[in-house]
């Protein structure tokens, strides 16, 4: 392959986020493809609906004037790092840029966005307090609204996740709408997090009662109680471990025997750029560790430290080998 890059497998894509990893990799690989590159990019495509979608999004966005204002920027500061061996060194910047664009803000939500009244990026947590004296934290990339008056109590979580502490009332309880469900609660104190369709519900204290939006199915949950909310409803209630499901509330990471891959995952909602495993076989390794959620880098190093991976360094950009 020219300039020894490896070229994406064409297979389906498991979900957006990978789709995305692959088009990316694919707008460096057609910057000078061989023949049998140009085949496997064909195949790809044709492999996955999604993959056509996202090569599509993220060409407009390679191409848009923004990418190429970064880029510019990029290029003229001095280079603090080693040129990744994979690129010309034309790309580099423009990859670089790409990569931060992606990787902090979808383009796609752009609507969605737009309607709610705070925002939180990549990494940012926020915190509100309602008209009617709740408080709110919104976790990273997260989107939210409310509107509390003497008519109406209700909330909004357009996507991301949100830990709500609300206060005790007598009159309308405060509804909060994610996705796939509405919860409506009064004195309580609970979590919600709602990504890709799924909804996820996790209550510390008091009551919630929950309403599937898809066929108005009612679940009541109590402190010490989790529930999952997905195309198809409600799944059964799972007991809550609050030390690991909640401790971003503390500004926390904690896993208990779990997955590289899936630490990973959960990695990648706090770091502003990507990360990517090249190591199949770091999938499956059991990871126990309590982290600080604002340095997902450091994670990412430490992780790669206790598994003896190799760890390449780029702008927004990390790779374990």
């Amino acid at each position: 392959m020219t300039d020894n890059h490896r070229s994406p497998e064409p297979s389906p894509a498991q979900d957006p986020a990978s789709a995305m990893d692959q088009a990316l990799d694919w707008l460096i690989v057609l910057g000078s493809p061989d023949e049998e590159q140009t085949r496997q990019f064909h195949a790809w495509l044709d492999a996955d609906p999604l993959n056509a979608q996202a090569f599509a999004r993220a060409q407009a966005i390679w191409d848009s004037p923004q990418v190429v204002q970064c880029a510019q920027s990029l290029a003229a500061r001095p280079a603090k790092v080693t040129v990744l061996a994979r690129l010309r060194p034309h790309w580099k910047p423009l990859a670089t840029a790409a990569v931060l664009l992606l990787g902090l803000f979808n383009f796609s939500n752009l609507p969605m966005r737009l309607q709610a009244d705070h925002l939180t990026v990549v990494g940012e947590r926020q915190r509100l307090q309602l008209e009617d004296g709740s408080k709110v934290l919104l976790n990273t990339n997260s989107a939210f609204s409310s509107t509390i008056n003497d008519q109406r109590r209700v909330a909004r979580l357009y996507q991301g996740e949100a830990f709500f502490e609300v206060q005790a009332s007598r009159g309308q309880p405060l509804e909060i709408d994610a996705g796939p469900v509405t919860a409506s609660v009064r004195n309580t104190a609970f979590a919600v997090r709602y990504l890709d369709g799924v909804a996820q519900v996790r209550v510390q204290r008091g009551d919630v009662d929950l309403r599937a939006t898809r066929d108005d199915a009612r679940v009541r949950l109590s402190a010490g109680e989790s529930i999952r909310i997905g195309p198809n409803g409600f799944d059964r209630p799972a007991r809550l471990d609050a030390a690991t499901d909640l401790a971003w509330v503390q500004g926390r990471l904690v896993f208990e025997n779990c997955p590289l891959n899936q630490v990973l995952a959960e990695l990648r909602r706090y770091y502003p750029g990507w990360i990517i495993n090249n190591n199949e076989q770091l999938a499956d390794v059991a990871v126990t560790g309590n982290y600080r959620l604002d340095q997902p880098l450091d994670v990412v190093r430490s992780l790669a430290h206790i598994t003896s991976a190799r760890l390449q360094e780029f702008p927004a950009l990390v790779i374990l080998n």
